[in-house]
């Protein structure tokens, strides 16, 4: 079934893919900060830029503009645009921006599925990337305003705990306390650590041991570790979705033009596709049967037998 999105979510993210006036989807040339998080091949990835009105105190600066590019699901789409609006137009400097966190972005979407909570972080640490950018641009030490860094621009040296994800120990133990992880889903759900092969979850020092050294308790690491689920042989997330675009653009989308029509691809979940039928074949009777025996039956055909088409 898809995702619970709030109404708000959803409106939020089919006025950014139309490029609706007051949505932020793009990039600022010659931005004064730059910001990325995240990693295409895992799935999800933003960049995030920002344009400041210069003050002769750099302190001063005002961030005027901020645009994204999202690669990502319809959560990550809408979580960009939240930290944009949260942003643009109400006068804030860099360091005073800092202030949002991932909170403040399922607070302004109306809630995201805790599946997607590592959305909202995505935003929090782009932007915190491209203030810790605009300050090397501008000479600001950010430590000297007291500012400390709390997400993948701190110091992150340290053992690599998640290997699928490259997710260190220092960065572990910093977001469990200050997003209060207490569970090993509540980790995977808002950092995607654990979240692929698995291995990390009750491997010696891994997150369940991470997480009772931090609170002093939770569910023991079981005395004989099985062996980590072995992660399915088929393409990445970023290479499925790359091979069902190419096919929709090549050999869906040219049929339903022939007759008016258009498909848009919304979001990819697993082997299901979200789709959504435009121009003369939204609003065709046969439009769940158009779906089903061309898009559904290409797909199966021309990328895996497992994908299942749904409307959105």
């Amino acid at each position: 079934m898809a995702w619970e999105y709030s109404e708000k979510t959803k409106r939020i993210f089919m006025d950014a893919v139309q490029g609706k006036p007051g949505t932020h989807l793009g990039e600022i040339e010659n931005a004064d900060g730059v910001g990325q998080h995240g990693s295409i091949v895992c799935g999800d990835a933003l960049k995030f830029t920002f344009r400041v009105e210069k003050n002769a105190d750099p302190l001063k600066d005002v961030i005027v503009e901020a645009k994204y590019l999202t690669f990502g699901c319809t959560s990550a789409i809408a979580a960009s645009e939240a930290l944009c609006a949260l942003i643009e137009g109400h006068g804030l400097t860099p360091i005073q921006a800092l202030k949002i966190q991932n909170k403040d972005i399922v607070d302004f979407l109306e809630g995201l599925p805790q599946q997607k909570i590592h959305c909202s972080v995505m935003g929090a640490e782009a932007l915190e990337a491209a203030v810790v950018d605009w300050a090397k641009k501008r000479g600001v030490n950010l430590a000297a305003q007291g500012v400390k860094l709390s997400g993948e621009t701190a110091e992150d040296d340290g053992r690599v705990v998640c290997k699928c994800f490259g997710i260190t120990e220092p960065y572990l133990r910093r977001k469990i306390k200050e997003l209060n992880l207490r569970t090993i889903d509540d980790i995977v759900s808002a950092l995607k650590a654990g979240g692929m092969c698995g291995a990390c979850r009750y491997a010696p020092g891994g997150l369940q041991d991470i997480l009772n050294e931090t609170w002093g308790t939770g569910e023991p690491a079981p005395t004989t570790v099985a062996a980590a689920p072995v992660a399915d042989s088929g393409p990445s997330p970023f290479q499925l979705y790359r091979k069902i675009e190419k096919v929709i653009d090549e050999t869906v989308r040219p049929v339903l033009q022939g007759d008016g029509g258009d498909i848009e691809l919304v979001d990819i979940k697993d082997w299901k596709v979200y789709c959504a039928l435009r121009g003369m074949c939204a609003g065709c009777m046969g439009a769940s049967r158009t779906l089903q025996l061309i898009v559904e039956r290409t797909l199966k055909d021309k990328v895996d037998e497992r994908i299942q088409v749904i409307p959105v």
